[in-house]
């Protein structure tokens, strides 16, 4: 059976506007019984807050079928790593991912000379980045503390264009501290981890818009990688890079047609 992982920023919408065509997609793929999760690296929403989003544009999926990178990251660190204070760089999903594990967050705004506590600094998109935050954090990664990024997008999709992402923030933290993060989110496979236990399949689909992350990530867990020209990449960029998709397609729009050449699905 096939299952199906998809990407969201670039792939079903961009910013608040619904890629045409989305909706349809995930219906076909209910009514068909094909198996399917949402995967995304942008940790400022949960995944109640996605499927509100989602909702709003017509597309109706059950909370279990979203995974983000903010929820990766805190059920990757109550699996592998003892409970120790944290500082979090990031919106209002990580924190509440964070907050659902029960692991204590020591906020900047009360913070003080507590960095020398911090066992864990986690850092996603902030579009409320000060250089406060950063300077916390690059005090705390400095006197020891674990440094654990969400996802190494350095840009992402919005209405507006192409804007900075989490991996803009790992970088300046990187170069201030001469530290690399540990990435749990998409190409890195510790997010695998947390897919299999919610998509059953013997054959698997990536469906994204990015080569380094989206088509990477199918690349490296063996999985079939459909490129989506709806995002951040673009043809000429995969006539660049060394990371090809299996498939290109315009956008989502496509992907019935091919699913029903694939599956031999009768168009009824």
């Amino acid at each position: 059976m096939i299952g199906i992982i998809f990407d969201m920023d670039g792939v079903l919408y961009r910013g608040d506007r619904p890629i045409e065509g989305a909706g349809d997609v995930i219906e076909f793929l209910k009514s068909h019984k094909i198996p399917f999760v949402f995967l995304t690296n942008n940790s400022t929403k949960n995944a109640a807050m996605y499927r509100e989003k989602l909702q709003k544009m017509g597309i109706e999926v059950e909370e279990e079928k979203i995974i983000t990178s903010a929820y990766a990251v805190a059920h990757y660190l109550e699996k592998h790593f003892d409970r120790g204070n944290l500082f979090v760089i990031g919106g209002k999903g990580l924190q509440k991912e964070i907050e659902a594990i029960g692991w204590p967050i020591i906020n900047i705004e009360d913070a003080g000379s507590q960095w020398k506590d911090i066992d864990y600094v986690v850092v996603g998109l902030d579009t409320k980045l000060t250089y406060e935050k950063l300077k916390y954090a690059t005090l705390a990664i400095r006197n020891g503390a674990l440094f654990i990024g969400t996802n190494p997008d350095t840009t992402y999709p919005s209405e507006e264009g192409i804007v900075p992402g989490a991996g803009s923030i790992l970088a300046a933290l990187k170069a201030s501290t001469g530290k690399d993060p540990l990435i749990i989110g998409k190409p890195n496979e510790p997010v695998y981890e947390i897919v299999k236990e919610k998509l059953e399949a013997d054959e698997i689909w990536v469906v994204g818009d990015r080569l380094d992350t989206d088509i990477a990530f199918a690349k490296r867990i063996g999985a079939k990688a459909i490129m989506v020209a709806t995002g951040v990449n673009t043809l000429e960029d995969v006539e660049r890079s060394d990371v090809k998709p299996d498939l290109i397609l315009p956008s989502i729009n496509e992907l019935i047609e091919y699913l029903r050449v694939a599956l031999n699905i009768r168009n009824l």
